[in-house]
């Protein structure tokens, strides 16, 4: 496999899109900034007032990006105009660069996920439609290779953060997909729905989170729907990233940092059993090979972390993903390199 990279032109426009999309929202908090401290974790809330009662909304957990932003609110609130003529001209320099954009149903679907708060909220995506957006990310070109093409939407939150949290969508997402004619998959739990399928387009969406035992079905109350619990999802889901995705001017959304995915494919890979499944972790593999080949030339290090953070987690960890690189000896030997 031979990786191409865009241009710095290219990669210069994402990255400033990203920042600027990120600035938006920032600029769109009316109340007053304040913190609250969980388990030693800091979190930022903003606080304002709605007829008599208080309203607490969630902003996101503590980094320095979001403190600087929150330092300079008054300034982002004036330059809004500004801002949307530049987000229109990065996604013109990144359309004319060939990034690839979001087609019309993840596109919008995505867009109205971001609007009614699921990604402010801890959702992060975890599919392909995740693995696409690292293009952005890591300014690695993805063509129209078949690894990239999907028709679902894999979304995963912890179930800790989304109880902690005490925020909700801002529309429930029922209602959401209904809007755009998906209709709930049933379940054997009848009060329990964790996806949604727009059988016009043939495209799933799913809800997970990790598991601590059992793999069942559980609530995420911030998102104001149930997930499937699967087991080593708490690593793919620890520091998720900001991403944009190409669609109109650009969608703010959330997804797993490039290193923990491409380590979490070789392990979701092995899991895999014969039929469809099969061909799913030749998908998970060329995904992992790809991203292991672009992260040992652009962030060897963050890499090497990933892969021995996953290794150290038990012995079963060991097994898989040595099971799933005895199939890909290439990648095998970049990752024994680092």
């Amino acid at each position: 496999m031979s990786i191409n990279f865009h241009t710095a032109v290219g990669q210069s426009a994402y990255h400033d899109l990203l920042r600027v999309i990120q600035d938006e929202a920032a600029a769109e908090i009316q109340g007053t900034p304040t913190t609250v401290t969980v388990k030693d974790r800091v979190f930022w809330y903003e606080k304002y007032k709605l007829g008599q009662q208080v309203v607490q909304r969630y902003i996101g957990p503590d980094t320095p990006e979001l403190r600087e932003r929150l330092g300079k609110l008054s300034e982002l609130k004036e330059q809004a105009s500004r801002r949307q003529k530049e987000r229109t001209r990065l996604v013109r320099i990144l359309r004319a660069e060939g990034y690839a954009s979001l087609d019309q149903t993840n596109g919008s679907l995505l867009n109205a996920l971001s609007k009614c708060g699921v990604f402010r909220l801890g959702g992060t995506i975890v599919g392909t439609v995740a693995f696409k957006l690292y293009e952005g990310e890591l300014g690695a070109a993805l063509g129209f290779d078949q690894m990239a093409q999907t028709g679902d939407l894999d979304i995963g939150s912890f179930e800790r953060l989304s109880f902690a949290i005490g925020d909700q969508v801002e529309t429930p997402l029922a209602d959401v997909f209904t809007d755009l004619k998906f209709s709930p998959v049933p379940s054997l739990d009848k009060r329990a729905v964790w996806k949604w399928e727009q059988t016009s387009k043939g495209t799933l969406v799913e809800f997970l989170m990790p598991a601590h035992g059992e793999e069942t079905i559980r609530d995420l109350p911030a998102l104001g729907v149930s997930a499937l619990a699967l087991r080593h999802l708490d690593y793919l889901l620890e520091r998720p990233i900001k991403a944009v995705g190409l669609y109109r001017s650009g969608v703010l959304v959330q997804i797993p940092r490039p290193e923990a995915y491409a380590i979490h494919k070789l392990i979701v890979a092995e899991r895999r059993r014969g039929g469809p499944d099969a061909i799913k972790a030749r998908k998970d593999r060329a995904q992992a090979a790809f991203l292991i080949e672009a992260l040992t030339e652009l962030r060897p290090d963050e890499l090497a972390e990933a892969y021995e953070d996953a290794v150290s987690r038990g012995e079963r960890w060991q097994e898989q993903i040595d099971a799933s690189l005895k199939k890909m000896p290439e990648t095998a030997a970049r990752l024994s390199q680092l």
